[in-house]
């Protein structure tokens, strides 16, 4: 698995786990809804400012996506 896909399901779970629609995570992180579309789908990558945007409102640190995206990348 690549690792931008990875990174990609590790943020759509925590986006579920949180109840966001991608519009309401897009608009607290002050990111376009297309580019949350766009990081779950693995077609982009977050900056580190974004990524740390990202956690905050999702309630958990930048480490934990990562850490949960690195586990997926290698359970492949």
């Amino acid at each position: 698995m690549e690792p931008a896909k990875a990174f990609g399901m590790a943020l759509r779970r925590r986006r579920l786990e949180a109840n966001l629609t991608q519009e309401k995570l897009a608009l607290e992180a002050d990111v376009e809804r297309v580019f949350v579309s766009w990081l779950e789908t693995g077609k982009r990558q977050p900056t580190f400012q974004t990524m740390l945007k990202l956690a905050a409102v999702l309630d958990c640190s930048a480490s934990e996506l990562v850490a949960e995206a690195e586990a997926l990348f290698y359970a492949e």
